[in-house]
């Protein structure tokens, strides 16, 4: 096995920095995993590339990515720009053969997403793709329950991803409520995962019927440095439209035969970030809560439903706690992408969520898209090359 892979980031910002930890603990917790080498870390702000330096122990860094990507010591590559560089930067990585961590959505809706996941695939190139709520022990749980038969025939499925992270009217207009930088709004941000983790654990979405709407039309521009869900104006400053949806629901259908609901809100009052998968069977039903994350509800029975702690068998669990009740948390998910990354690129075998799954993803929210324009059925496009969601 490959003992250290040298890692390159491009952008430090709160996704950056938590690849940058997550690569730090596989050591931690994976001992049949290459330790990550902190090589490199491009990013255009001076205070971005001393953080990156000084606290997260990188050896060298620069402002421009490009330099990350011909440096001779990375191997592997974390992308966490805006998503208006997506594309531009993971057909460079493909470019200089570099398998690359990217987040989602891999691009500005499913044709960016193909290009990548196209050119990766043509490439041979190993990817990863930051769908972390499927890596919760209790989903991977969940997932053996439905595959395996244990809820009988899958009925129908509800996903609902609910959050306040734009909830407020001041919050400023950055890069994400732009089409041209963003492309969709809450779909592209929340829908994919829930997409995503819907495909996981069920099967392939084959059409939807949706609607989309935005409550918030307008917010204060930003000012310079602005650039988080968290970024605000003032009452008095100048404001700009919001150019892309803050809600969406959708009605689905499976391959399968199942049937379900997908709804999603960034400016839902009240839940933080509530993200739910229910599936109901002909011999039973579960609930998730990202939320609570290390619990599972489960009705095999007319007697409702049990609460199952995640334990060791329930995914990687084993790898970060001893039994069921001591909790992990959203941090530890990303250390598990992370190591299912570097264990693809070591044995060149495609483990880790791939970009062919983020097109398969965005398929489904474009299907949304044109099904809310022309407020008919949409079929979701099939999409080539290496899934996991159906592996």
């Amino acid at each position: 096995m490959t003992e250290e892979l040298g890692a390159g980031l491009i952008s430090v910002g709160w996704m950056g920095r938590l690849h940058s930890h997550a690569y730090r603990a596989v050591r931690r917790h994976y001992d049949d995993v290459p330790r990550a080498r902190l090589v490199i870390a491009a990013d255009p702000d001076a205070g971005g590339r001393a953080h990156a330096e000084d606290a997260l122990g990188y050896a060298e860094t620069t402002a421009d990515y490009r330099d990350v990507l011909a440096h001779p010591d990375v191997d592997v590559v974390s992308i966490c720009a805006p998503n208006f560089l997506h594309r531009e930067i993971a057909l460079a990585a493909i470019e200089a053969g570099k398998p690359f961590w990217i987040e989602k959505p891999v691009g500005r809706g499913s044709a960016e997403s193909r290009d990548v996941a196209r050119a990766a695939e043509t490439a041979g190139l190993i990817t990863a793709v930051g769908f972390n709520y499927r890596h919760a022990p209790a989903i991977a749980h969940a997932r053996e329950l439905v595959r395996q038969g244990a809820l009988g025939t899958i009925t129908n499925v509800r996903v609902a991803l609910l959050a306040d992270y734009s909830a407020d009217p001041l919050g400023a207009l950055t890069w994400r409520f732009r089409q041209e930088q963003s492309g969709t709004g809450v779909l592209g941000d929340l829908a994919s995962h829930g997409a995503d983790l819907a495909q996981f654990v069920v099967g392939r979405i084959a059409s939807v019927s949706a609607l989309t709407e935005t409550f918030i039309t307008r917010r204060p521009l930003p000012t310079a440095g602005a650039a988080s869900h968290f970024s605000r104006g003032g009452d008095d400053d100048p404001t700009g439209e919001v150019e892309n949806e803050d809600y969406a629901a959708a009605l689905l259908r499976f391959d399968g035969g199942a049937v379900g609901t997908l709804e999603t809100s960034r400016v839902a009052i009240g839940p933080h970030a509530e993200y739910r998968l229910e599936v109901y069977g002909t011999a039973g039903s579960l609930r998730w809560d990202f939320q609570r994350l290390n619990e599972l509800q489960i009705a095999d029975d007319t007697s409702g439903y049990r609460t199952v702690m995640a334990r060791p068998g329930f995914g990687d669990f084993s790898r970060f706690q001893p039994g069921a009740g001591t909790s992990m948390g959203f941090d530890d998910l990303k250390v598990i992408e992370a190591a299912l990354f570097l264990r693809s690129v070591a044995q060149q075998r495609q483990l880790a969520p791939s970009t062919a799954d983020a097109w398969a993803a965005a398929e489904v929210v474009d299907a949304a898209v044109r099904s809310a324009q022309t407020r008919a059925w949409a079929d979701v496009v099939s999409v080539s090359g290496r899934t996991t969601f159906d592996s």
